[in-house]
């Protein structure tokens, strides 16, 4: 497989001084992140930063960067266990741990990614299950893990148990099969928001995380009868919410008659690069054109409509150029390519000296709750996010890490 770099010339150029200031500035705040060993916005996030600036030779430290960020992961997983998510919890720090086996030079650790492994077990051991089914903090995300830690005796049983777990969570419709979310699984400032029962169609928190996850176990041949069956019948009722518009962000809540914004998290472009890469794994034509009219259809909806504040990986600017840009290498699609470089452009106009970390600000929660402009160095929504993308723009080393945004489809071995 041959992935390209897609910037040139002077956007490229300044794609590479803005990545260089972000890991400027992270250098002198690393250390505030001592304690948070999540991947979405702490020292495992920051890693794997640094492990692909490695590989794509910004700096003969980074490597090293990496190891540190990890080491301190650990020892602050160790500090505050009970959470097994992926993206703020222990198989979060697993997952980054079994990604660079063999990237990075250091210590084996594998007694540590066993230990992780046998927590996981006992945790998908509860049936019926309790909590989530998602990517960000449910089944899903421990399936994320474990196909990261395969093929070995205790991953294939992990995949099996979240399997299972899936399974006789679904809930069977007339358009196909599902999963409901619940207002109990919200934090408490966002309860108020949602209803008590909903279907969310984000791939962060929804059914489109399913899809990309079944459509992995099936390429690995782990519970295939089971995880095969569920796979069409998730595909079916997915495809099936979609309005002319685009896809709503879920199903029973009281903007479903709308279309999404443009993100990874909710929206088009996060649905068709699930189903994209599911149907690549599976192979199913029909799925992937589907896919791939939902791409188009993203790719030509006006900046203005977007919804897009900031440039962050989850729902901003770097995370639409990124998605799009991975899209493209797997399709070889020109609109796709434009698209991309749009976004990315609109990222680096982003980008203001002197202001949050390198530059970029986030729009999020400030210190008192409220919504606010905030300095965030993190990876899903902050400033180590924004220069992944901008580094896979740039580099011609495939960035395997967003196997944990569930979008990795493999390039086109010629484009």
């Amino acid at each position: 497989m041959c992935w390209q770099p897609l910037l040139e010339d002077g956007l490229k150029d300044r794609a590479m001084e803005s990545i260089a200031t972000v890991l400027d500035a992270l250098s002198t705040r690393e250390r505030d992140l001592d304690g948070v060993p999540s991947l979405a916005g702490g020292t495992t996030g920051l890693a794997v930063l640094h492990g692909y600036a490695a590989q794509a030779e910004h700096g003969q430290d980074h490597a090293a960067e990496a190891i540190r960020c990890l080491l301190r992961a650990m020892v602050a997983m160790a500090g505050q266990p009970g959470d097994a998510s992926l993206y703020s919890g222990l198989t979060g720090v697993g997952w980054s741990l079994a990604h660079f086996q063999g990237r990075l030079p250091g210590p084996g650790i594998e007694d540590e990614l066993a230990e992780i492994d046998q927590v996981l077990l006992e945790h998908l051991e509860q049936s019926p299950w309790p909590e989530t089914y998602d990517l960000i903090d449910g089944l899903v995300g421990f399936g994320v893990y474990a196909l990261e830690r395969g093929p070995g005796a205790e991953a294939i049983a992990c995949l099996e148990r979240v399997i299972e777990r899936l399974a006789e969570t679904a809930e069977h419709h007339p358009d196909g099969i599902t999963w409901v979310s619940c207002q109990e699984w919200l934090p408490l400032q966002y309860r108020a928001r949602y209803p008590t029962r909903y279907y969310n169609l984000g791939l962060a928190h929804g059914v489109p995380g399913v899809v990309a996850f079944l459509g992995r176990a099936c390429a690995a041949g782990v519970a295939v009868a089971t995880a095969r069956p569920l796979l069409e019948g998730t595909v079916h009722w997915l495809l099936a919410q979609q309005m002319p518009e685009g896809f709503p962000s879920g199903v029973a809540l009281e903007n479903a008659d709308q279309p999404a914004r443009l993100a990874w998290c909710y929206g088009d472009p996060g649905v068709a690069a699930s189903v994209l890469w599911a149907a690549r794994l599976v192979d199913e034509p029909a799925w992937e054109q589907k896919a791939l009219a939902i791409a188009r259809r993203a790719a030509q909806r006006p900046a203005e409509q977007s919804g897009v504040v900031d440039a962050g990986l989850c729902h901003g600017a770097a995370g639409l150029g990124h998605l799009f840009n991975r899209m493209f290498q797997a399709t070889g699609e020109a609109c796709l390519a434009e698209a991309a470089r749009f976004w990315f452009e609109r990222t680096l106009q982003m980008q203001r000296p002197g202001r949050g970390v390198g530059g970029y600000e986030a729009w999020g929660p400030g210190t008192n709750g409220e919504m606010a402009w905030v300095a965030d160095p993190g990876l899903l929504t902050g400033a180590a996010g924004i220069a992944l993308a901008l580094a896979a723009a740039t580099s011609a080393i495939e960035p395997a890490w967003d196997k944990m945004l569930l979008v990795a489809v493999p390039p086109l071995p010629t484009l």
